[in-house]
């Protein structure tokens, strides 16, 4: 392995397996929902695959974000990134592991159920992509948003990050998910995209969702001090 790459690797490869394994379990639960309730002709339902989504985040976050931080997303990631929380050299190893982790979740899912309900990608309600840029721009804002308020902002109440980010997925999926998908996370909406080959309108769910968490990074810098209050 070459030197740089030891050095930029090596120091933190707990976080990075953590995050691989934390967005693999994210897709495979996730976008397993959306698949059962297509073999099982609605068994789990839309609400059910709503909490599934939500409660997966939610014990995550509990579970291993100690270790991580529990990112799971390339919006958050670099998001954390732009805000200064963040160090700049573990977006890219961090990114790539998300990444991995939700393509072996969908590879995983296809050769177990097959590449029924377009593997849980995410489409735009008939095709209409700027609906679904907007919208998918707006969760994104509101996931992220959470996240600061909930999880990092030292005047938070300790403990219910996870529950309020978890229901933050949960109720965006619920409400917005049959329009856009409700993603807000590239890394969730390449894994069934690269694997079965689902490509339409695919950018919108990289650009929406890191536009989304760019413009919560401003916004919470106004209410936040410039982001001192965080816990960092």
């Amino acid at each position: 392995m070459h030197l740089g790459l030891k050095k930029l690797l090596l120091p933190s490869w707990q976080e990075e397996l953590a995050e691989a394994i934390g967005t693999f379990i994210l897709v495979f639960a996730g976008t397993g929902a959306v698949m059962v309730n297509e073999v099982t002709k609605g068994a789990v339902t839309h609400v059910g695959i709503s909490f599934v989504f939500g409660a997966v985040v939610a014990a995550l976050i509990y579970s291993i974000g100690h270790i991580s931080k529990a990112h799971f997303n390339p919006a958050v990631t670099l998001a954390f990134w732009t805000s200064g929380i963040f160090p700049k050299n573990l977006v890219l190893p961090y990114i790539l592991a998300q990444l991995l982790g939700a393509i072996a979740a969908s590879s995983l899912l296809s050769l177990s159920l097959g590449k029924v309900a377009n593997l849980g990608a995410t489409l735009p309600y008939n095709g209409n992509w700027l609906q679904s840029l907007l919208l998918e721009t707006i969760l994104s804002f509101i996931l992220m948003f959470v996240i600061f308020g909930s999880g990092l902002d030292r005047r938070a109440h300790l403990g219910f990050a996870g529950l309020a980010i978890g229901l933050t997925v949960g109720l965006e999926a619920a409400f917005m998910g049959p329009i856009t998908g409700a993603s807000m996370n590239p890394a969730r909406s390449l894994g069934p995209a690269l694997v079965g080959g689902i490509w339409q309108h695919h950018w919108i769910y990289w650009v929406a969702p890191i536009l989304g968490a760019q413009v919560a990074v401003i916004v919470y810098s106004l209410l936040s001090n410039k982001f001192q209050d965080l816990r960092t």
